[in-house]
C-alpha cells in the first residue's frame, strides 16, 4: 500500500491507495504529483506534451530511422515475415507515412487522425503537429504473434542532396523526437553503400542523440561487400558517428543483411548469425523490462520538470513591472547559459537536468515573460515527495514482477523457432521416413535429393542430424532466417532430425526459393510426403486443400501466395 498525497488545500489529508503493479503506481504518481507542475509551467509546450494512460499502457516500441533505401521496410518484414498493409519496397523514397505497426485481429489500415484521436493508443499528443502530420501518419494493424509483444514505428526515408530541401510540410525532427522520446529502443539503420550523413539526418540525430542507451545502429545489406570493404566501412561508419554523435563511445553497430535474399559474399555469415542474435536477444528483452523503462522515463521527466519550473519563475521574477519588458526579454535570453548556472549553484540543480541552452532560447522567444507563472513551493514539493519517497515504493513492485514474466519471450516471425532447429540461436547436435507416389510434386526431383541425402551418411534410422543438413542448407547461401522456416516446415515429426522424405522437402522448399518464390506458411498437400500424411489433419474443403501437422499449431494460418507455390513457381 502507497500513500499519496491529496490535491491542493489537502496537504495534511492522505489518501491510502493500494498499487497493485509498477505501471499503476507511475500513473496515479504522475496526475497526482507530477501533473500539476507541468500544468502550470508549461512543460508541454517546451518539452514533451502531457501523458495520458496510452502511453503507461503501451507495449515497447521500437522506432526505425535511416535515410532512404537503407532497409527500414524490409527489416520489419524480415521480422514479422510477412507482408503487411501499406508495405512499399523499393530503391527510392517509397515509405512516405509514419506507420505504426501494430497487432490486430486482421490486416487494416487506420488514418492517421483517427488513430490520434483514440484514447486507447499513445498518440494523441501528435495532434499538436496539425493535419499536415496526421495526413501522413497511418495505424497498420497486423495478426502476427510478434506484434502482441511489440509496436513497430516505420518513418519516412531521410532525404539527401537536392531532396532535402523539400520542406515535408511538418516539423520532421520535432515529429521524430516525439516518437525516439517515448520509443523502448531506437534503430537506426544504414546501408551499407551509402554512409553519407546528410543535413537532414544529421539535425535528426542532433534531436535524438539524448536518448544514447536506446540507440542501436545496424549496418545494413552487409553481405554485399568482401570482407575487407566491409572493415574499411565499419570504419568509415565508426568514425562518422564519432563526429556527429560527439561523445568518446558510439553506440553499438551491429553487422548484417536483415533480407530474404541469398548472401551474395557468405564468407562472413557467422558474423552476421551472431550479429543477429545479439540484435535480436536486446529486442527480446523490451517486454521483460519495459516496466523498468517506463519509471526511468518517469524520473527523467520529473527531473527536467522541477528544473523547468525553476528557470521560467526566474525569468518571470527577473522581469521589469512597466518598462523595457522587450530589451530585458532579449537580455534574459542572450544570458540563459548564466541563468542555468545560477540556478545549478543556487537550486543545487545537477547540469545535467537542464536542457540545452540553444533548444531553450529558440522557443522562449515566442514567449511573454510576465504571463510565466512565479514559483510555487508546494508543487515542487510534491515532485521532490515524488522522488524521494514514492519512487522507492514503486521500486519495491519491480522484483516480483520481473520474476512473473522473466520467461515472457516474443514469439512468432523471426522469432518463432525451437532450439532443436539447427539454424536457431543455440545449434546443438542434432540428427529423420520414406515412399512417394502420385500426387507429390516433389517425386520427381527424389532422385537427385536422394544422391545429395546418401552422400550426408544416415544412420541406422535412414536420418541425418540437424548439423549434416545444416552444413549442405547454408551452401545456397540463403539466411539463417529463411533456413529456420524451411527446417520448421521439413522436420515434420519434429525429432531434430530428417529422413529421406523430409531432407526431399527441404531442399525443394530452398531450391524453390533460391529461384525467388516465397515460403508457404505451411506444407500444402502436394508438398506433404506421403509417408508423412499421418500427420496431417485436413482443413475444411477447399479448390486446393491444405494440411497442418497435429503438433505444429503455430502454422494454422494460410498462406495468400501458396497456391503459386504448390504449382511450381510463378
Amino acid at each position: 500500500m502507497f500513500s499519496w498525497l491529496g490535491g491542493k488545500g489537502q496537504e495534511k489529508k492522505k489518501e491510502v491507495v493500494e498499487v497493485r503493479s509498477v505501471v499503476e503506481g507511475l500513473k496515479r504518481m504522475y496526475k497526482t504529483k507530477l501533473l500539476p507542475l507541468e500544468d502550470m509551467y508549461k512543460f508541454g509546450e517546451f518539452h514533451s506534451p502531457c501523458m495520458n494512460d496510452g502511453d503507461f499502457d503501451a507495449k515497447p516500441m521500437i522506432l526505425l530511422i535511416g535515410q532512404y533505401s537503407t532497409g527500414k521496410t524490409t527489416f520489419i518484414r524480415y521480422l514479422l515475415e510477412r507482408d503487411f498493409p501499406g508495405m512499399r519496397i523499393g530503391p527510392e523514397p517509397t515509405t512516405d507515412k509514419f506507420s505504426a505497426i501494430m497487432h490486430g485481429p486482421h490486416e487494416q489500415a487506420t488514418p492517421g487522425n483517427a488513430l490520434a484521436v483514440n484514447p486507447a493508443y499513445q498518440f494523441r499528443a501528435l495532434q499538436q503537429f496539425g493535419n499536415a502530420l496526421l495526413s501522413r501518419m497511418e495505424g497498420i494493424f497486423v495478426p502476427s504473434p510478434v506484434l502482441e509483444s511489440i509496436t513497430l514505428i516505420d518513418t519516412p526515408g531521410i532525404l539527401s542532396g537536392e531532396k532535402q530541401r523539400l520542406h515535408r510540410g511538418y516539423d520532421f525532427e520535432a515529429v521524430v523526437e516525439w516518437f525516439a522520446d517515448r520509443a523502448d529502443m531506437i534503430i537506426m539503420l544504414f546501408d551499407a553503400h551509402k554512409l553519407d550523413i546528410s543535413d537532414e539526418f544529421r539535425r535528426v540525430i542532433e534531436c535524438i542523440k539524448k536518448h544514447q542507451e536506446k540507440m542501436r545502429i545496424v549496418l545494413n545489406k552487409a553481405d554485399t561487400i568482401s570482407t575487407q570493404q566491409l572493415m574499411r566501412i565499419y570504419g568509415a561508419l565508426m568514425w562518422s558517428l564519432g563526429k556527429v554523435m560527439q561523445t568518446p563511445e558510439v553506440c553499438r553497430v551491429y553487422i548484417g543483411s536483415f533480407w530474404d535474399r541469398p548472401l551474395q559474399f557468405d564468407e562472413n555469415r557467422r558474423l552476421f548469425e551472431a550479429e543477429q542474435d545479439d540484435l535480436f536477444s536486446d529486442i527480446q528483452s523490451l517486454p521483460r523490462t519495459s516496466a523498468v523503462r517506463k519509471l526511468n522515463h518517469v524520473i527523467k521527466r520529473a527531473r527536467l520538470a522541477k528544473t523547468h519550473a525553476f528557470i521560467l519563475s526566474y525569468l518571470r521574477g527577473e522581469m521589469p513591472s512597466m518598462f523595457g519588458k522587450d530589451s530585458k526579454k532579449n537580455e534574459l535570453i542572450e544570458g540563459l547559459a548564466g541563468i542555468f548556472n545560477h540556478i545549478h549553484k543556487t537550486k543545487q540543480v545537477p547540469i545535467g537536468d537542464f536542457p540545452t541552452v540553444k533548444h531553450m532560447q529558440q522557443l522562449l522567444v515566442e514567449y511573454d515573460f510576465t504571463k510565466f507563472a512565479k514559483l510555487d513551493q508546494r508543487y515542487v514539493d510534491l515532485v521532490d515527495q515524488m522522488l524521494l519517497k514514492d519512487i522507492g515504493e514503486v521500486m519495491k513492485l519491480l522484483p516480483k514482477e520481473e520474476a512473473a514474466i522473466k520467461d515472457r519471450k516474443i514469439v512468432g516471425g523471426a522469432f518463432g523457432f525451437s532450439e532443436s532447429n539447427p539454424f536457431s540461436t543455440d545449434k546443438h547436435d542434432l540428427s529423420k521416413e520414406s515412399a512417394f507416389d502420385e500426387g507429390w510434386i516433389i517425386s520427381e526431383d527424389t532422385a537427385k535429393y536422394d544422391a545429395i541425402f546418401d552422400r550426408l551418411k544416415p544412420n541406422v534410422q535412414g536420418k541425418v542430424t540437424g548439423n549434416a543438413v545444416r552444413e549442405e542448407m547454408v551452401k545456397s547461401k540463403l539466411p539463417n532466417s529463411v533456413l529456420k522456416r524451411i527446417w520448421t516446415l521439413s522436420d515434420i515429426d519434429q525429432d531434430g532430425m530428417l529422413d529421406r522424405d523430409e531432407f526431399a522437402v527441404a531442399m525443394f522448399l530452398v531450391d524453390r526459393k533460391v529461384a525467388g518464390d516465397d515460403i508457404p506458411d505451411k506444407l500444402s498437400e502436394k508438398l506433404i510426403p506421403p509417408s508423412k500424411k499421418r500427420y496431417f489433419i485436413q482443413q475444411k474443403p477447399e479448390s486446393t486443400p491444405s494440411y497442418t501437422a497435429r503438433s505444429m499449431d503455430e502454422h494454422v494460418d494460410n498462406d495468400a501466395g501458396l497456391g503459386d507455390f504448390v504449382e511450381g513457381g510463378r
